[in-house]
């Protein structure tokens, strides 16, 4: 990590992270529409036991990092609710020819 010498130019480094983690979730979102072909039913779409692993390996990731697990609990909640409608919409499409 870069010793930023003013305001600015920790903003413009906040800003590039910014960047890089809207791409991050754009490219997790690709692969979330590739899973939606493997799944058989919206039941699997939901997949309710891996989102349960996902939340508890970031929350443990989180810790590690000494950022705040709540923190990262309710930002991966929302982004996995949002990406699960999205692969049903995707899965729906793929089924229906």
């Amino acid at each position: 990590m870069k010793e930023c010498k003013t305001l600015a130019e920790v903003r413009e480094e906040i800003d590039k992270i910014d960047d890089e983690i809207v791409e991050l979730i754009a490219k997790r979102n690709r692969y979330i529409h590739q899973a939606a072909k493997f799944k058989n039913s919206i039941d699997e779409v939901k997949a309710d036991d891996r989102i349960e692993e996902v939340k508890q390996r970031v929350r443990a990731k989180a810790i590690e990092l000494d950022v705040s697990p709540n923190l990262i609990s309710e930002l991966f909640t929302k982004m996995i609710d949002e990406m699960v409608e999205s692969e049903i919409a995707q899965f729906r499409d793929t089924t229906n020819f």
